[in-house]
């Protein structure tokens, strides 16, 4: 299998602080990985990375074979940030027409993607609206229909479903595990234990280290354990 986002000795400071130290992530073509860890762990600092946002003090990112940051990968990526990055001014389908024209989509097929994307997080009844208007939960759903504006090959999802209710949860994974399907990577960003579970790989990251990876079953397997929430605190312990 190809390896579509490679993470070589990656380090990050700011001034005296070590956001990230020695890092070394593969995550392979078609695969939906979790990135696990408590907030200021160090995971958006390493997503804003991938994405070409930010650049390590130390080492290398490749996406797609291309050392990051380059501007013809962001065709190919589709990153829905933490932060929602939304014209409140706008409607709905203003902020989606929008982002599409970034993309240089025609016409018709911004239309056909706006529909898709706008139905998929259940806005389509909304889309006339102003964003400022839209609840945070609301927000969330559009900022994960503009991360999937342009048919991206790679979704990064930074806490995609924080404020969305149990339903659409569920059915936002349901995409996640199609567009799987499809043959896209897909990385999350997560502190949902039970979310971690739904990863086909999972990187554990505390104080910007990774503590643990593997598969869930995996690293249930290494630390004797059924739970995910506690192999983390396990793994965590063995830092001392």
């Amino acid at each position: 299998m190809a390896s579509t986002i490679v993470i070589k000795d990656v380090s990050k400071s700011y001034g005296k602080k070590i956001v990230l130290n020695q890092i070394n992530l593969t995550v392979e073509s078609g695969q939906i990985f979790g990135l696990i860890g408590p907030s200021g762990s160090g995971k958006t600092t390493l997503v804003k990375m991938i994405v070409g946002m930010n650049r390590p003090s130390h080492g290398d990112v490749h996406v797609l074979n291309t050392l990051v940051p380059n501007l013809n990968l962001m065709q190919k990526i589709g990153y829905m940030a933490q932060a929602d990055a939304l014209y409140g001014d706008l409607t709905g389908e203003e902020n989606l027409r929008f982002f599409a024209s970034l993309f240089k989509l025609k016409k018709e097929e911004q239309k056909v993607r706006i529909n898709y994307a706008a139905n998929l997080v259940n806005l389509t009844a909304h889309l006339k609206k102003k964003v400022q208007d839209y609840s945070g939960g609301m927000k969330r759903r559009l900022s994960l229909a503009v991360a999937l504006i342009q048919d991206p090959q790679i979704l990064i999802l930074d806490e995609p479903t924080v404020g969305i209710d149990p339903e659409l949860r569920q059915s936002i994974w349901t995409e996640i595990r199609r567009l799987k399907t499809t043959g896209k990577t897909i990385l999350i960003t997560t502190h949902v234990m039970d979310e971690a579970d739904k990863c086909d790989r999972l990187a554990m990251v505390r104080d910007g280290e990774i503590l643990a990876s593997g598969t869930p079953a995996e690293l249930k397997e290494q630390y004797n354990i059924t739970s995910l929430e506690e192999v983390f605190l396990k793994a965590g312990g063995k830092k001392g």
